[in-house]
Formats: structure tokens, C-alpha cells, sequence
């Protein structure tokens, strides 16, 4: 499985989500399974998936599909 399919795989498996198409424009608070608690969620699967553990910093600041890839950037995750 490539970088790019375990973090789409992330994203789908938290907010129950088929479609990788919508994934792109995915803003935090605009679904209604990206909230507080759907955001921890993800946090935690990108966390296990990718073995990183987020600095609260950036679990405040991953706010959308595409900040998301340039905060895992910081721990080396190239997507």
C-alpha cells in the first residue's frame, strides 16, 4: 500500500467515506463526521498507520485533507 492510499485509507475509515474524489476539498467542521470527535479519530489512525505521534501543535492545525500532507511532511511522511 502506498503512502498516499494509507492516507486516504485514514480519512475514509474515520468519516465512513467511499470516495476518494471528495477527499481533496475535505475541510475540518464541513462533513459531519470530521467533528472533535471524528477529528481524534483521525488523528489516532494517521498516528498508527504512518507510527508517528502528532505534537498537539498540529492536531490543532491539521484542519483540511491538504494541510494534513504538508504537517506529516514534518515527521517525514512524503505524500
Amino acid at each position: 500500500m502506498s503512502v498516499l492510499e494509507k492516507y486516504n485509507k485514514s480519512f475514509k475509515e474515520s468519516f465512513s467515506l467511499e470516495d476518494d474524489k471528495k477527499l481533496e476539498t475535505l475541510k475540518y467542521n464541513e462533513i459531519d463526521e470530521w467533528d472533535s470527535i471524528g477529528h481524534m479519530t483521525l488523528i489516532a489512525a494517521l498516528e498508527e498507520n504512518f507510527k508517528i505521534s502528532f505534537e498537539t501543535d498540529d492536531i490543532v492545525d491539521f484542519s483540511s485533507y491538504k494541510k494534513g500532507k504538508e504537517i506529516l511532511k514534518k515527521y517525514k511522511v512524503d505524500i
